[in-house]
């Protein structure tokens, strides 16, 4: 008996922890409500020099702040199938290239599930793409295509077909600006009521 509400209490607390934020569209409101976000996310900008507003506009698109996303079935005769890839998490990393990560990094054990996993992902990635591309880690549009057609994709601009994908990556661009100015602004916030806290 007492075995079995521990688990049903760590349940509990695991399904909690996965919740997406109340208001996935300010950055201020999602690092208040899961503060260790932001300290996860400030890490990996000090690891790998990539904006934590750069980094949230890219989770918001891939997987709305949900930790265990993974693309729809693909669907015949109205019946679910397989799945278009093998992403899958907060950063919607695909099978090879988590695993290329883990190797590179030496994270063995990281999963896409935790969230301070997926932005140090983010940042290595990123860091690569600015190494081998030349994409500046601030260029969220440019980070984001990079990011989604690979490296080689990038490089032979596979997207410039793909009048949709350049959508998604202006939204991109456009969230990582949001975000920008709303981390500005709340810090502002802190920092006027330190100086009066009455």
């Amino acid at each position: 008996m007492r075995l079995s509400l521990i688990l049903l209490a760590l349940l509990m607390i695991g399904g909690c922890a996965s919740t997406p934020p109340s208001n996935i569209n300010n950055v201020c409101d999602i690092f208040a409500e899961k503060p260790h976000w932001q300290r996860a996310a400030e890490r990996t900008e000090r690891q790998w020099g990539v904006p934590v507003h750069v980094q949230m506009a890219i989770i918001h698109q891939e997987s709305s702040f949900r930790a265990r996303a993974r693309p729809p079935r693909k669907r015949f005769l109205g019946i679910p199938t397989v799945r278009p890839s093998s992403a899958y998490g907060f950063a919607q990393a695909k099978d090879g290239t988590w695993d290329w990560y883990r190797e590179q990094t030496g994270r063995r054990f990281a999963r896409r599930t935790r969230f301070a996993h997926a932005t140090d992902f983010i940042g290595w990635y990123t860091d690569v793409s600015a190494r081998t591309l030349g994409i500046a880690k601030t260029d969220a549009r440019n980070q984001y295509l990079a990011y989604h057609e690979g490296h080689g994709g990038f490089r032979r601009q596979t997207y410039r077909d793909k009048s949709w994908l350049i959508d998604v990556s202006h939204r991109v661009e456009r969230n990582a600006q949001r975000y920008e100015q709303q981390l500005r602004d709340c810090q502002r916030g802190r920092v006027r009521r330190a100086l009066n806290p009455f």
